[in-house]
């Protein structure tokens, strides 16, 4: 059959042209496509259906073995519980009858306990009262003492009070009599001091009216002599300057000399100019042999000398002035000098007024100490002042010689402040130590009658109280007590 049907369309082929082969060709792919696809799609929907009934066949089938497989395990299940039911039930009766058991025993000591505790309460009410009992003895032996023992020192105290006030009046009379006495006494030497202190300063006033006139007379006297020698001084500076004076005076003179020059070379030069102007003149006018450059040289040399006068003139003026420059400055140091001198001859003639007042008797009549060197060493030293001193430091020593005596004077006066101030240490020391001895004195003498009103009082027990109270303790009886649990526990 195939190939009966090949060979109809070999002969329905070879009777065609290329073109209708080709459509033939595509059509009749085209058709066996389309057979393809049906046949693949009833395929399809056959394994649809198939697939279909499968799952419906399985979900079938596993509903059924669920059911069976619920079925055996709650059999077996509920055989598991029934047993755990009955363990459990057995377990829970046997709890049941221990703890029955436990209920009872407890029942049993809890008697036993309530028995014992109202015996122990009982005995402890019993200890209770009896150490009531003891206490309110002790407390009735120590009101007896203390009743005894405070009118014992009542006593005491008013004893020792009424010898206390007795001793402090007649110290207190003793110190008032003390006190007058030495208000009289101290009276009576400020009295002697002040006629003292009257009749020394009536003497010193005496002395000093007669020391200020005669410090005023030497004073006068060395203010005259100072004087006499400022003016030696005076005659002798003038003397010196006498010359630089003159000398002075004739560079003045030269000075207006040398003025009157410059003015008359000032003349002569503007004469010179006029006559170089008018020969100028001339010079344009009348055409002469006389060349521009001889003129100029003229007038150059002119020129030059004119400077060299100036430059003169000016050297003159400056040495002029130097020198009346350095004698002002001299004569103003000496003024200086001078009143230096004169201010400190007044000083020293204010220090001596002051030196004066202050001096004692006994510096007027012995104004310089006596040495504390022996005859020997005295005459040794006056052997070596009259040796010729050969160091410069020795021969400047000899000009200081006059001021020995003012030296010893000085050294007298330094030891004498030094002693003075070494005393006044030692009696402030010594107030300050009397202070506190006098202090101490009245701290322990004087006793005033408020110390004995105050309500606070220190008491303090004679020694013979306290021998007896230590007795008294000593013969008390001591109990001995002990609390109700250790009784109970020894009880039971």
């Amino acid at each position: 059959m195939p190939k009966k049907a090949g060979k109809k369309g070999g002969g329905k082929l070879v009777g065609m042209t290329e073109e209708e082969r080709l459509l033939y060709m595509q059509q009749k792919a085209q058709a066996e496509e389309e057979i393809a696809k049906r046949k693949e799609d009833m395929l399809t929907h056959f394994l649809k259906d198939k697939l279909q009934k499968e799952e419906r066949n399985t979900v079938l089938n596993l509903h059924k073995l669920r059911q069976q497989w619920r079925a055996v395990l709650t059999q077996t299940k509920s055989a598991e519980l029934h047993n755990d039911m009955s363990v459990l039930s057995q377990n829970f009766e046997r709890v049941l009858d221990y703890k029955d058991d436990i209920i009872k025993s407890l029942v049993v000591d809890l008697s036993e306990r309530e028995q014992q505790s109202e015996l122990a309460r009982s005995s402890h009410l019993q200890n209770l009262d009896y150490l009531l009992e003891l206490h309110r003895c002790r407390l009735a032996e120590l009101e007896l003492n203390f009743s005894t023992n405070l009118e014992e020192l009542g006593s005491e105290y008013n004893t020792e009070r009424e010898q206390i006030l007795s001793a402090h009046q007649q110290e207190s009379m003793y110190l008032e009599k003390v006190m007058f006495s030495m208000e009289k006494h101290y009276a009576d030497l400020d009295n002697e001091a002040r006629r003292d202190y009257e009749s020394t300063r009536n003497q010193i006033k005496k002395q000093n009216k007669e020391d200020k006139q005669s410090v005023k007379d030497q004073m006068e006297g060395v203010v005259e002599k100072l004087w006499r020698e400022l003016q030696q001084v005076l005659h002798h500076y003038n003397e010196t300057t006498k010359d630089r004076f003159i000398a002075t005076e004739s560079l003045q003179i030269k000075d207006g000399q040398s003025a009157k020059e410059i003015d008359t070379h000032k003349k002569h030069i503007q004469k010179l100019q006029e006559s170089i102007s008018a020969l100028r003149c001339q010079l344009s006018s009348s055409q002469t042999g006389i060349t521009a450059q001889q003129l100029h040289s003229g007038r150059e040399e002119l020129a030059q000398k004119v400077q060299h006068f100036r430059v003169q003139l000016a050297e003159g003026q400056t040495v002029r002035r130097k020198q009346l420059t350095k004698l002002t400055i001299q004569s103003s140091d000496a003024t200086k000098k001078l009143q230096e001198i004169v201010a400190m001859g007044e000083r020293l003639i204010r220090l001596s007024e002051m030196c004066s007042k202050l001096e004692t008797e006994y510096e007027k009549v012995l104004p310089f100490y006596t040495s504390s060197l022996s005859e020997e060493e005295l005459n040794k030293e006056r052997s070596n002042a009259m040796e010729p001193p050969t160091e410069k430091l020795a021969q400047l020593m000899l000009d200081y010689l006059p001021l020995e005596k003012f030296w010893q004077r000085y050294n007298k006066v330094q030891l004498e402040h030094l002693c003075l101030k070494r005393e006044k240490t030692l009696l402030l020391q010594e107030n300050e130590r009397l202070r506190l001895y006098l202090k101490q004195y009245l701290d322990e003498v004087s006793v005033s009658d408020e110390s004995f009103r105050q309500q606070k009082l220190l008491v303090v027990l004679s020694p013979s109280l306290q021998d007896t109270a230590a007795t008294e303790r000593r013969d008390k009886k001591r109990y001995v007590v002990q609390e109700a649990a250790n009784v109970v526990h020894k009880q039971f």
